[in-house]
């Protein structure tokens, strides 16, 4: 059984999904585990990760006025506002959704289906650098 960790960081420069697919592709490709299992993981609360339906950009965008509608930036709604009116919403939104994903490896590549794609959702407006870590166990 063999492991491997890195980290990957992203520049993101607004709100919403960005897709981080490539490159985790790329790096489990470049491990040559040919059987396992991948865990990315992200390292903040006002960030998460989903998978998501990677063709349809309309999709994406509905996904991020849902969010948008079930935790709006409404400063009067929230005791915790230390880094602007996005913040509570932010860190609401992280823990709707989640910060670990974990995607059978087969035959040396992501068992992801047809359609899906893997995202950062940067929950903050302004930019920031999110950090993943990657794990990857198998043989």
């Amino acid at each position: 059984m063999r492991q491997a960790t890195t980290m990957i960081e992203v520049a993101t420069d607004r709100q919403g999904l960005i897709d981080v697919t490539d490159r985790v592709r790329r790096w489990t490709a470049d491990q040559s585990i040919a059987e396992g299992l991948l865990t990315l993981f992200c390292r903040h609360t006002s960030a998460s990760l989903l998978i998501q339906e990677n063709a349809a950009p309309a999709a994406r965008a509905d996904l991020e006025a849902y969010f948008a509608r079930i935790a709006p930036e409404d400063p009067q709604a929230y005791a915790h506002d230390e880094e602007g009116p996005d913040d509570m919403p932010a860190h609401l939104r992280a823990a709707l959704t989640q910060v670990q994903l974990s995607i059978p490896v087969i035959a040396g590549a992501l068992a992801l289906g047809t359609w899906q794609g893997l995202y950062l959702f940067e929950h903050r407006r302004r930019p920031h650098r999110r950090s993943l870590a990657l794990h990857l166990i198998g043989d």
